[in-house]
């Protein structure tokens, strides 16, 4: 079973989701049978690469947000995230654009490594307070979920998987994706958000259920059954 997942690492309620989506696989008796592919999306696109103030003045001048409102939904997300076992700092958070932090992900997945570096950016950006549009830090993610430092280094240096990112990002729109989370199962099934894990289980389970019908054995004879009117 396919399972694709659109998301961008500087959405908070990515992280999240990821953590309930994989609470859901965890309990999933096929688990083993389902492969998860991350799928680029941003935001922000135009956003430079470093941007010189903190997250609570991004949103509160590019995007137009009162600080007040601003800190109210910090305070609220990073409630929720602590009740998944993440901790979100938004005082050291670092704004940048994720076109780079992108392209090391379908590097990392063109490795097998994909989720090792997908959770390292995430818990990078939001409880770590570094810089995911900087080579040097993106380069220690690489390194560390194993990948060379050298294809890291030569990936980021040129425009090697920046096609493949345009492509995900849009895929998405032409399937109808504006936000993210967004989750895909076997093309079938749209999951938008970080749904609670009872959401993804219950849509794990159908979807199992339709690819994988019970198969009827008869062998050609007919076995006594008991039906509303009696039995045979």
């Amino acid at each position: 079973m396919q399972v694709e997942i659109w998301s961008d690492v500087s959405c908070p309620w990515c992280f999240i989701g990821k953590r309930r989506f994989e609470a859901a696989l965890d309990g999933f008796a096929h688990k083993d049978d389902v492969e998860v592919t991350w799928k680029s999306y941003q935001l922000d696109p135009g956003l430079p690469d470093h941007y010189a103030g903190t997250e609570l003045e991004y949103l509160s001048k590019v995007k137009g947000m009162s600080q007040q409102q601003v800190t109210g939904m910090f305070d609220h997300i990073t409630g929720v995230a602590a009740a998944e076992g993440l901790s979100y700092d938004f005082d050291s958070l670092k704004v940048a654009n994720s076109f780079d932090a992108h392209r090391l992900l379908h590097l990392a997945r063109s490795e097998g490594c994909g989720d090792t570096v997908k959770e390292a950016l995430l818990s990078a950006h939001f409880e770590h307070g570094q810089d995911t549009g900087d080579t040097e830090v993106l380069v220690g993610i690489g390194v560390a979920a194993g990948l060379a430092e050298s294809d890291v280094r030569a990936t980021l240096g040129s425009d090697r998987f920046a096609a493949e990112v345009r492509q995900d990002i849009a895929e998405a729109r032409a399937i109808g994706i504006n936000g993210v989370p967004f989750f895909v199962i076997d093309r079938k099934y749209g999951i938008s958000g970080a749904q609670p894990a009872e959401l993804f289980t219950n849509a794990l389970d159908q979807a199992w259920q339709e690819a994988h019908p019970l198969a009827m054995v008869t062998a050609g004879v007919t076995g006594e059954t008991c039906g509303p009117d009696g039995c045979s």
